[in-house]
């Protein structure tokens, strides 16, 4: 006799729905916020007057529902308006320089431009010297420095730039000046400084490891070095570096059993489970993110700890909606929909997965594993929606990373609250080390493999695909079983359709993986002579002549240059520009280490740059300090270094001291690069070189709103590039510079949205080739 199935409760999944489409057409279009929430409470009257004329037949309870729904969506709407004022408010202050009293209301992390990174709410916001009372959302960008911690008040002095719609942060402030006028208190203030006291301890322990643990067990990432957080990237274990619903779920999951291992009742172990969850939250910083994670691995992880998997999609559902009342921006966040797909799989997936891995393992472990594995098939279509790189060994580093990941998280996470009694931190910190250090070894080796990660455009398309996969491994790893002889051969057909499709798909995976390896040449043009790689937020472009080649700039990862490099056939690099010394111009290379003849760079301003440039030269290459009035041939072109001016070639290393240089002639259309000058030396650069019209040019610093209209109006481009990343926090490619170009005749070629782009003369006209059509 079989046991009953019980039925999935979805009854709340409709409401969920609608809050999450309201929420998204008011981020999205505020100007029709109120007039949503208007329809929202009509929806209220007309559903809830027929369903009180339908109160005595069968169909009612629809009523109800559509009651609630509309409820809902008014709720979310009115949350919409009622914040848009102060936000129209700071939207007011974009393009200028402010003073702002804020709240530090998240954790700080270092970003890509090395600036360290949080979310704040405005106290007051005005000119320097004249802040007003204001509350709005923000993100900030500081020189790094502690005391930017969640409570702290700062003081800040900066350039302000109106966000997009549908962004949660009103303002993106690029701080000049900053201070922290009150540090964190009270219970902020001591998380703060236990964080602290943990992350000096593991970083005295060795690598690899040292640097990850307090990312695995407190979310603090700033100890992971930049080629560790890559390589975590690549082989799909970067959920385990932040504080995501996997490290809260560990947590929940760790308590519950230990209790129940005292021999505490079901109502015992939620109640402890649910205040260790709220611990952890406010000791790792309970910012918008970590709280949505909290409340959703929370949900996920009781209702199948309680073996009420069935109620667990309303409770989800319920607070989804209540998350999207207090904060609707979320709706259009990545890491929102994330959040609810991964606790969305733990509670109708990863039981009957772990189930079925209980089969060939210990049933600890195939929780373990089956929890990773479920939220890596929900979430990957979610993924390829908004990120280019998609991990083709994600899957197998989550299994192998997967029982390590938990023990790292609850022994580090001892070892911080265990501070005060130093010898007991020092030994669980060297306890944790091991299992961190093998999550760090696996995402090591497993990002070195061959073809570890597939760049796909981000889209509609990408998450198709890679919805399709995760369905088919869905079906093969679960093997549904029927009660019947025809469900039983129904099942057999999915399973084998299932498996046939994936044995295609990787098929073709294989032929595109040759087509980026050997054979990537063929997918070019053969006569292009500049290229603009696809580097994300940064530059990298390639002029060639004949057989010779130059580089300008590396971008930020040293894997999508390699990457470009290899699609076009580029093995040697006879001249390397290293036009200043920022990361998204420099970070990747070491790609091109050892390939490299000659090298001409901007000043550099640290010691980190100079030992970029002596590892260079190590390995065979010639070193030339650029400025003004040197030149050079490069197959049969010819180049000139326009900027900076010899005697102001020690002013401001960085991005006004970019060198700036054209290239024209020997197959090379007339082009200019820019660098990341802003507005101030463009025009000294237009008074003082020898502009000409241009058939390319480089829009300086990835197309931002500090440009020089004189400049451009001078070159009058018939094509502008602008090298900037999909998702950038700076907005760039800006409106008004974008503008420039198109008031100028020229036309607009953006790597964001093109991908990589191609340039060359045919039949003496320029000819555009570019991964996605414009």
């Amino acid at each position: 006799m079989h046991a009953p199935v019980r039925r999935r409760d979805l009854r709340l999944l409709p409401p969920a729905a609608a809050a999450w489409s309201a929420s998204l057409a008011g981020v999205f279009c505020p100007a029709a916020a109120w007039g949503l929430a208007g329809a929202g409470a009509l929806g209220i009257v007309v559903s809830a007057f027929m369903y009180v004329r339908r109160a005595r037949r069968i169909r009612a309870r629809p009523g109800g529902l559509a009651v609630f729904c509309s409820a809902v969506m008014a709720a979310v709407s009115v949350s919409v308006g009622m914040a848009m004022p102060a936000r129209d408010d700071a939207a007011e202050w974009d393009g200028r320089v402010v003073e702002i009293v804020a709240e530090v209301s998240s954790s700080a992390s270092i970003g890509r431009d090395g600036r360290l990174w949080f979310d704040a709410q405005t106290i007051g916001i005005g000119p320097p010297g004249r802040p007003a009372p204001l509350v709005a959302p923000i993100r900030v960008g500081v020189a790094p420095a502690d005391g930017f911690d969640l409570g702290a008040r700062v003081g800040l002095v900066g350039e302000a730039i109106a966000t997009d719609a549908g962004e949660r942060s009103a303002l993106v402030v690029f701080s000049s000046d900053s201070e922290v006028v009150t540090p964190a208190s009270g219970v902020f203030g001591a998380a703060a400084a236990m964080r602290l006291a943990f992350i000096e301890r593991a970083t005295r322990l060795p690598e690899p490891g040292a640097g990850l643990l307090p990312g695995l067990a407190v979310g603090d990432t700033r100890a992971v070095s930049e080629g560790l957080n890559d390589d975590m990237r690549t082989s799909g274990l970067s959920h385990l570096t932040a504080v995501s619903g996997a490290n809260c779920a560990i947590v929940v999951g760790a308590v519950f059993w230990l209790v129940a291992l005292c021999g505490g009742g079901r109502m015992l172990r939620v109640v402890v489970a649910a205040l260790a969850l709220a611990g952890f939250v406010v000791l790792v910083t309970p910012e918008p993110s970590v709280i949505r994670a909290g409340v959703m691995a929370g949900v996920g992880m009781l209702t199948v700890m309680l073996g009420r998997p069935s109620a667990g999609a309303g409770v989800l559902s319920l607070c989804a909606i209540g998350i999207l009342v207090a904060d609707p921006w979320l709706a259009a966040t990545p890491g929102f929909a994330l959040s609810v797909a991964a606790s969305g799989a733990l509670i109708l997936m990863a039981p009957p997965m772990a189930k079925r891995l209980a089969r060939v393992m210990p049933s600890p472990l195939a929780l373990a594993v089956a929890v990773p594995l479920a939220a890596q098939l929900v979430c990957g279509p979610i993924i390829a929606l908004f990120a280019e790189q998609q991990s083709l060994v994600g899957m197998a580093a989550n299994i192998v990373a997967a029982p390590a990941a938990p023990i790292a998280t609850v022994i580090g996470l001892l070892a911080c609250l265990a501070a005060p009694v130093p010898p007991l931190a020092d030994l669980l910190a060297a306890s944790a080390w091991l299992p961190a250090a093998w999550i760090a070894t696996t995402a090591t080796i497993t990002a070195e493999l061959p073809a570890a990660a597939v760049v796909l455009p981000a889209g509609i398309g990408s998450a198709l695909l890679v919805a399709l996969i995760s369905a088919c491994i869905a079906m093969v790893v679960l093997r549904p079983r029927g009660t019947g002889a025809r469900s039983v051969r129904r099942l057999a057909l999915v399973r084998g359709a299932s498996a046939a499709t994936l044995v295609v798909l990787l098929a073709l995976g294989g032929a595109r993986l040759v087509l980026d390896g050997p054979l990537a040449t063929s997918t070019a043009p053969d006569d292009w002579s500049l290229a603009a790689c696809d580097v994300g937020q940064g530059d990298a472009l390639l002029v060639r002549s004949g057989d010779a080649v130059a580089l300008i700039d590396t971008g930020p990862d040293p894997a999508l240059l390699d990457a470009c490099l290899r699609s076009l056939g580029i093995d040697r690099i006879d001249l390397l520009i290293l036009t200043h010394f920022d990361l998204d111009h420099i970070g990747g290379t070491s790609a091109v280490q050892g390939r490299v003849d000659a090298v001409l760079h901007g000043p550099p301003g640290e010691g980190a740059d100079d030992r970029l440039l002596d590892s260079l030269a190590d390995a065979g290459a010639t070193l030339t300090r650029a400025s003004a009035g040197m030149h050079g041939g490069l197959g049969g072109a010819t180049w000139r270094v326009l900027w900076p001016r010899r005697e102001s070639a020690a002013f401001l290393p960085g991005n006004d001291a970019s060198v700036v240089v054209d290239f024209d002639g020997g197959g090379v259309p007339r082009s200019l690069f820019l660098g990341d000058l802003s507005a101030s030396p463009q025009r000294m650069l237009a008074r003082t070189a020898a502009l000409r019209p241009y058939a390319v040019v480089k829009v300086a610093h990835h197309g931002s709103a500090d440009q020089d209209p004189g400049l451009y109006a001078i070159v009058r481009a018939d094509a502008a590039i602008y090298s900037a990343g999909a998702d950038n926090d700076y907005g760039h490619p800006r409106d008004e510079a974008l503008e420039l170009a198109t008031a100028n005749g020229s036309h607009v070629l953006r790597t964001d949205t093109q991908g990589r782009i191609l340039l060359g003369i045919r039949d003496g006209a320029l000819q555009v080739w570019t991964e996605v059509p414009p």
